[in-house]
């Protein structure tokens, strides 16, 4: 970026509330924010970024120019921020996934003769709107069960009351019939009332007319409504008691919680209504790397009730968010009322909203196992993923691999395998590199990779070793067994069986036939059981790095050096300049044209993601370990025990250095082998 140019630019910025848009060398919208005063917040960039998250000082040096906009309010400021990244999606902002296709119900209360049907639009149309939904799926249900509880039309026909018939809908008292003008205007406003009310959550309302509306029919000898009416209210009623209570109190409030995992967060919403739940939506969230709860938790609040139709008076969240002034006063003034933002510390609501945690925890695991499990959906990705790479053969065994590390310390690697499309964890590796210190992903990958074929071509040896020692022990171990007694002629077990060992072991049932009285017969101690992993001779069909053509040169250089250039070669990575994904082969510039939208890039994303997770949880585990570490650990013959007696007398390593060799003696299970290794070590 030219840094000249961007600091002349801060300083013409206004100390005014507004939106500003940062852009990259190619013009793309890269990132969208608000600010109480532009020249303060922008500023903040172009300064010192010591501290700052890596997605903020990645974002910083991809920025080449950017844009504002000046408003009169911070609500305004925060209106604009959520059109804009709608409108734009940029790539380091946090974003609700997929969210122009969320769907809402739409009841035509503008039309004579009302529907009620799924939109993906909000217009200012005089219809009512509910939602958004977090799935098509959630507004078709609930559409089917307003159906079968509500005598609405579901159809599109221009009604002008003179069909010579009705439909079926009509005759099953599915629709009260004005398209043969057969209904009355008040009764079907009356059930487009109903609707509405349910929809808000308002049943015990509805139930409480239907009573009314039921009583009256049969006070006026209308028995045969009555008994649709009553019909009707047991269906209501049917559903209203799936509604489960959860509030002593009878306020209308949404409660709000996330969960996280490696890149994506689920944030769960419980629309209470009047102190029961009548309903639950999950939404996902892409971008969330680096940021804090706090920070998404604020952007979904910000994204979603920026489209909602409907704010309740209290929102129930569960942590504290930010510009929580600013958000309250633009929540109210979109909902008409006061609303409050309250994170509740003990009590009711706060059981509630670990509750919803807990419930999207459950769905982003389900979210990711989801589309794993789809057999249909796997088989269709391997299909594409065969044609898009031009692979010879269906990649039924797909390998991927990651590097993690911390400024060149811990350095470790992972090994992920996917077999039908699906992942087999009983494959997963994980490795410590061993061969050099410091950052190097290059040499870590090459030398993975070496280890994981070299042990491939090892494990058919070792396999026949294995099984000569354990038919020369187990023939020992049977000889053993029948001089102490343990039966005669004792049945030894094919060692190519997986359970290698001896039939008639003490502990598998087998009697002394010397008459020994039951526990006191000798118990000796065998080893015959070797086995051997044989997941390393299952060779893959496909291994995807993460990583560009660098990475994939050295890991091609490792395969040729094997003798296995054969096995196709592709990389996972961020093309220059652009904000996605993007699969390369080795040696091509160009990236492959394989859509986002398929099956078969969602699916070397999740095996790239799951790469990553793998890694950075082993790397994680050896960092977390190397705090609490000891020079007492990388003394042989020191163990737990030994090691927790010396800090126990001595304290720490210095003060043990130098302890005199009585003293040290003095210590339990010290010998003076111990101490010599001891010497030799510190």
């Amino acid at each position: 970026m030219d840094r000249a140019y961007l600091d002349e630019k801060v300083k013409s910025l206004p100390h005014r509330p507004g939106v500003y848009i940062m852009k990259d060398k190619d013009g793309v919208i890269i990132y969208v924010g608000k600010a109480v005063s532009l020249r303060n917040r922008v500023s903040n960039y172009f300064g010192s970024l010591t501290g700052q998250a890596p997605k903020v000082r990645l974002m910083v040096s991809n920025i080449a120019d950017f844009e504002y906009y000046v408003v009169d309010t911070e609500a305004e400021a925060l209106n604009l921020e959520n059109t804009l990244i709608k409108e734009h999606r940029p790539r380091y902002n946090i974003l609700l996934r997929d969210d122009k296709t969320y769907p809402y119900i739409k009841v035509t209360v503008n039309e004579k003769w009302p529907r009620v049907f799924i939109v993906r639009k909000v217009l200012d149309d005089g219809a009512r709107y509910f939602g958004p939904f977090a799935g098509n799926s959630t507004a078709s249900r609930t559409i089917k069960s307003l159906d079968k509880l509500f005598p609405f039309r579901n159809c599109d026909l221009k009604i002008t009351e003179k069909e010579p018939r009705p439909c079926l809908e009509y005759f099953i008292h599915r629709c009260l019939g004005p398209c043969a003008g057969l209904a009355d205007k008040t009764a079907y406003d009356e059930a487009i009332n109903q609707v509405i009310m349910f929809l808000e959550g308002k049943s015990d309302d509805v139930i409480i007319r239907l009573e009314s509306q039921m009583e009256q029919a049969a006070e006026d000898l209308q028995f045969e409504r009555a008994a649709r009416l009553r019909d009707q209210l047991g269906a209501v009623r049917g559903v209203v008691e799936q509604q489960k209570v959860v509030s002593s109190s009878s306020f209308d409030e949404d409660v709000i919680a996330l969960a996280r995992s490696e890149g994506e967060a689920s944030v769960q919403v419980f629309f209470i209504r009047r102190g029961k739940l009548i309903g639950r939506e999950n939404f996902m969230l892409q971008g969330v790397e680096d940021e804090t709860d706090r920070d998404v938790l604020t952007s979904f609040i910000k994204q979603y009730y920026s489209e909602a139709t409907f704010i309740p008076p209290r929102l129930q969240v569960q942590f504290p968010i930010k510009e929580l002034k600013t958000i309250t006063r633009w929540l109210s003034r979109k909902a008409g009322m006061d609303v409050e933002v309250n994170v509740p510390k003990e009590g009711e609501r706060y059981d509630l909203v670990q509750m919803v945690a807990q419930n999207a925890q459950e769905s982003l695991e389900q979210n990711r196992l989801r589309w794993l499990n789809d057999e249909q959906k796997t088989t269709k990705a391997l299909l594409e993923l065969q044609d898009f790479l031009k692979l010879s053969e269906l990649p039924r065994r797909i390998e991927c691999y990651d590097i993690s590390n911390t400024m060149g310390t811990n350095n470790v690697a992972s090994m992920v395998v996917f077999e039908n499309g699906s992942p087999k964890k009983s494959d997963y590796r994980r490795f410590k590199i061993k061969g050099f210190e410091g950052a190097n992903d290059f040499g870590s990958l090459q030398e993975v990779i070496r280890r994981r074929f070299k042990r491939a071509r090892t494990v058919e040896e070792a396999d026949l070793n294995a099984r000569e020692d354990v038919e020369e022990n187990i023939e020992e171990a049977a000889l053993e067994l029948e001089a102490a007694g343990f039966g005669e002629g004792l049945e030894v077990q094919d060692p190519h069986d997986q359970q290698w060992g001896v039939r008639g072991h003490p502990g598998m049932g087998a009697e002394p036939s010397n008459g020994a009285r039951k526990g006191k017969r000798p118990k000796p101690e065998l080893n015959v059981k070797k086995k051997v992993d044989y997941s390393w001779q299952s060779m893959p069909d496909l291994l995807i790095i993460d990583g560009g053509q660098p990475q994939l040169r050295a890991v091609s250089e490792v395969l040729n050096e094997l003798d296995l250039g054969d096995i196709p070669l592709f990389g996972m990575t961020k093309g220059p300049g652009r904000s996605h994904d993007e699969i390369v082969k080795p040696f091509q510039d160009l990236p492959l044209y394989v859509p986002r939208t398929s099956e078969a890039f969602y699916l070397v994303q999740r095996l790239r993601d799951e790469a990553h997770r793998f890694a950075i949880t082993f790397h994680r585990q050896l960092r977390s370990k190397g705090t609490f570490a000891s020079p007492l650990d990388s003394v042989p013959g020191i163990g737990p025990k030994r090691k927790q007696a010396l800090i126990k007398n001595f304290g720490t390593a210095a003060k043990i250095k130098a302890a005199k060799d009585e003293d040290l003696l003095r210590v339990p299970g010290m010998t003076k082998a111990a101490i010599g290794k001891l010497r030799e070590y510190l």
